[in-house]
């Protein structure tokens, strides 16, 4: 039962970032890279909670705080750059 909600989980958590990947490679604007590049962050935050969910252990969890930070400072930062730019 684990086994296919573990292949169930991946198959669906690489299609949101292959989606993620080809918005980021085709995204007309700035925004759009950056909500692509947000999404794909999103997505392997969560390939990673799941593997800790189904193989039960706690040691993966510096990781996701340090890629939740990551995405945080990098969106702010990026927002803050495309808001100096001029139009």
């Amino acid at each position: 039962m684990i086994t296919v909600l573990a292949v169930v989980l991946t198959a669906l958590l690489s299609v949101t970032a292959l989606l993620a990947l080809a918005r980021l490679y085709r995204g007309p604007s700035l925004l759009d890279r950056v909500i692509a590049a947000d999404m794909l962050l999103a997505t392997m935050i969560a390939a990673v909670g799941a593997e800790a969910a189904i193989n039960r252990h706690a040691t993966t969890l510096p990781v996701l705080v340090v890629l939740s930070l990551l995405g945080f400072v990098g969106s702010v930062s990026l927002v803050r750059f495309a808001v100096r730019e001029p139009a």
